[in-house]
């Protein structure tokens, strides 16, 4: 199925091992007819077959439960003409939002809507509207699950490999395989048998019809193994009861169609079936043998055995991992089709099973719960994160118990405080969280701005809790936070606002900032030159940064990457002398090559310990380090994912700036354009002069030239801070010349201010960056000094004279580097 397909099998962007990837893909083979289908019968089934195939086009809109948000095609059929429904599988009609389409083979499109989707087994139903079809004559394909058998011959008629229609042939080899397994953290199929046969399928063709000769559907092709030529076919039996609800439903509704409950019960438990030497091993008796055998159809290879047991399931304490199932309700029970219909029959009812336990009979007694109500149909979006009730799916693959609050997308608040996907969330701002409500109850508390705890677990490191810094997003961003359902009569998902009106997060505004770097900056045109900049590009950049932008989560991997852009800079350090900003020397220095894919997050880590390697302490700190120490600033800012305009390459940056302008109601820092790369971004400072984190706004981004300013509020470094920290005394006038000795002084990671002597090598260098191949900002018409030592391609600051009078910003500079991929060598 493409993309999404090969999220069972063989998607790329997965990362499963080769061995466990199962790809979905369609066969063929003839039919047989009592063994004797000819060609003029298989011609015959497939004139019929072929056109009742559809390519289906998903587009998944937000990350949910085992999907991720991303597009992807597949296949699906006709079952019903009459009342207009498409059979396909589950991860492709996928439990969230999804909008998708469907192409007839005479390439007739015509949108479609989920109506149903399995919680467990691997198949579900769009609908379409029957008199969009126009100029096609095509018949539903019939249902024949009886028809299965080892042996025959059948055609897997689906868009395989993108192709829209390939028939791949085969033969039935076996009907009892194990569910595949695709993922240990997303969907996989559980409790049922699947067939299998060597038919070649790839990814594309999921959802397609297996057929016979008599162009009757015996299965529905599922997955394969991309090691080998084995595909996986779900059998119809499940979907036959399934598609009998609904139709009984469009007919009771008046031809219409409405929300229709398909009883569905469960035990929280995985079934594997174990032949009969694998069930005496553990424990079961000869006699206990001896009855099953002779209560069993001929030809009973084995028993049900109990493979997991979800935490807090109805089972829970109750059955244990090697249980084997003798008895359910009094009758011998050995296949999972028996199993099912006595669950699906027994919703929010008592059933008893006789087990054996190392060889001891045992009687238990459990209520069979309601599957649909551990299968979330809802999720809160906030931030751009998805948070939603655990699904049985991930509770089975995690053992996690079901309805804890699950992140399936940690989004931009979450990821910028190091949430991961799959996190399980038990605090938010010091308080329990075991439901979703309580998540929402406790945000709607929380004011813009606010930096709160929040505490998770992971299925990979489940019996460690883990404390990361949460800070509620100071800008809109983002719509406000939102509880998106499920309605399944029109297929369609709706919105509702998460909190109550009048909450704190609500109706306070963005932090202050804005308003402080503006009003000030007009009120205190005549204390310093360098306000002027901020009101040539105060209108532009407020707008910039205060633009709504829309979230699309949706991404396509279908075209290959064949260069990929890292980060790397050039082993000269150079300068750039700028004297044009009303006598303020913004100084640009050594070129950074920043590509699409490595962010300054990863060149600024390197710094951590530049005091250790180079042996600078306080107490032989030169006096240029010494004075500039107080006025140097460290930047982490992160930008978006909905706001990556403007060609912006990361997410994440790391700098040092210079505080350029300090008093009781304004600060301004500059900093390089490589660190500040857009103006709708989030921006922390850290002080060199004092221990305090604040909020910074960018309020001017040079169009040309490679620094920005960014405003802060001095109230908020307290009164501590703010007598300590002060403004880098400029120094444009005389401008350097070659053999004059400057200091490079500048802050590590660890906030260790460091600094050396060096002697320019050449005060007026020509700056030359090419252009990208996705349009960006790159400085032009610059001038920049070339030292003749420096701290390496990780380190950042200011040039001073010995008296620590700033003269040029030792920043970095976004150029672009890509990298052959045959051979990993640079190509600049």
């Amino acid at each position: 199925m493409g993309d999404s397909l090969e999220r069972l099998g063989s998607e790329a962007e997965s990362g499963l091992e080769s061995s466990m990837k199962e790809e979905l893909c369609m066969e063929i083979d003839p039919p047989f007819k009592e063994n004797v289908a000819t060609a003029e019968d298989w011609r015959k089934a497939l004139n019929k077959v072929v056109p009742a195939v559809v390519v289906l086009r998903t587009t998944a809109c937000r990350a949910f439960d085992t999907e991720a948000a991303g597009a992807s095609y597949a296949t699906g059929f006709v079952v019903d003409k009459r009342r207009g429904i498409i059979l396909t599988n589950r991860h492709v009609v996928k439990p969230g939002p999804v909008v998708a389409e469907a192409m007839f083979v005479n390439r007739e499109e015509i949108p479609v809507h989920p109506i149903y989707r399995d919680p467990v087994h691997d198949f579900g139903f769009f609908r379409y509207d029957p008199d969009a079809i126009q100029f096609l004559s095509y018949e539903e394909i019939p249902l024949a699950p009886e028809a299965a058998c080892v042996g025959l011959e059948i055609r897997v008629v689906g868009n395989d490999s993108g192709e829209k229609v390939s028939i791949l042939a085969g033969t039935l080899a076996r009907l009892d395989r194990d569910a595949p397994h695709y993922k240990k953290d997303g969907y996989n199929d559980f409790n049922t048998f699947y067939m299998q046969a060597a038919s070649g399928t790839k990814g594309g063709s999921s959802g397609s019809p297996v057929i016979d000769w008599q162009g009757r559907a015996v299965a529905l092709n599922a997955g394969s193994k991309s090691s080998s030529a084995s595909a996986f076919f779900l059998p119809l039996e499940r979907v036959v009861r399934a598609l009998k609800f609904l139709q009984d439903g469009w007919d009771s509704f008046g031809n219409k169609w409405l929300a229709v409950t398909i009883p569905r019960g469960t035990l929280q438990v995985t079934f594997l079936h174990k032949g009969f030497d694998e069930t005496r091993r553990l424990g079961l008796q000869s006699e206990t043998e001896q009855m099953v055998r002779h209560a069993s159809p001929a030809g009973e290879t084995g028993m049900l055995v109990v493979d997991s047991v979800v935490p807090g399931g109805p089972a829970h304490k109750h059955l244990e991992p090697g249980d084997v199932l003798v008895r359910l309700n009094g009758e011998v029970i050995t296949q999972f089709l028996k199993l099912e219909t006595v669950l699906d029959d027994s919703v929010d009812q008592e059933i008893d099973l006789l087990i054996e336990r190392g060889g001891t009979s045992l009687t238990v007694k459990l209520l069979v719960q309601d599957l649909h109500s551990i299968t979330p149909n809802y999720f809160l979006e906030v931030s751009g994160a998805v948070i939603h009730p655990l699904s049985y799916q991930q509770a089975r693959n995690f053992r996690f118990t079901c309805g804890l609050v699950y992140v399936t997308e940690p989004g931009y608040m979450l990821s910028r405080a190091g949430v991961p996907r799959h996190a399980i969330i038990k605090k938010f701002a010091g308080e329990e969280i075991s439901q979703l409500d309580d998540f929402i109850l406790v945000l709607s508390k929380l004011s813009r701005g606010a930096r709160v705890p929040l505490e998770y677990i992971s299925y990979m490191d489940r019996h460690r809790s883990k404390s990361v810094l949460v800070t509620v997003d100071c800008h809109e961003w983002y719509a406000p936070p939102q509880i998106y359902t499920r309605e399944d009569s029109p297929g369609l998902w709706t919105a509702k606002a998460a909190l109550p009106p009048g909450s704190l997060l609500l109706s306070s505004v963005n932090g202050g900032t804005n308003d402080l770097a503006f009003e000030t900056a007009e009120s205190t045109t005549n204390e310093v030159g360098i306000i002027e900049h901020v009101n040539q590009g105060n209108n532009k950049e407020w707008a910039d940064g205060c633009t709504s932008m829309e979230t699309n989560y949706g991404h396509a991997t279908e075209e290959p990457h064949f260069q990929e852009e890292l980060s790397v800079k050039t082993k000269k350090r150079r300068v750039e002398e700028d004297s044009s900003a009303n006598g303020i020397i913004i100084s640009d220095c050594s070129i950074h090559k920043l590509g699409e894919e490595k962010s300054k997050e990863e060149r600024s880590l390197e710094n951590t310990g530049f005091s250790e390697d180079l042996g600078t302490s306080a107490a032989n700190a030169s006096v240029a380090e010494q004075v500039i120490e107080p006025t140097l600033v460290m930047f982490e800012v992160h930008v978006p994912p909905s706001c990556m305009l403007d060609g912006v390459h990361s997410q994440h940056f790391f700098g040092t700036g210079v505080i350029v302008y300090h008093s009781q109601s304004m600060g301004l820092v500059a900093v390089d354009r490589n660190t500040v790369a857009i103006s709708v971004s989030d921006v922390m400072l850290s002080f060199a002069a004092f221990p305090v984190e604040i909020p910074g706004e960018v309020v001017f981004l040079h169009p040309v030239h490679n620094y920005a300013l960014v405003a802060y509020d001095p109230s908020a470094l307290g009164v501590a801070g703010a007598s300590v920290v002060r403004a880098a005394e400029l120094l444009p006038e005389p401008t350097l010349r070659r053999g004059d000795s400057v200091y490079l002084v500048g802050l590590s990671r660890s906030m260790q201010a460091t600094s050396r002597k060096s002697i320019v090598t050449n005060p007026c260098a020509a700056l030359n960056i090419g252009s990208a191949d996705c349009p960006r900002y790159r400085a032009t018409n610059m001038e920049v000094i070339e030292l003749d030592t420096d701290f390496g391609s990780t380190f950042s600051g200011v040039l001073t004279d010995e008296h620590g009078r700033v003269q040029a910003i030792w920043g970095s500079f976004s150029t672009q580097v890509c990298i052959n991929v045959l051979n990993h060598c640079c190509v600049r």
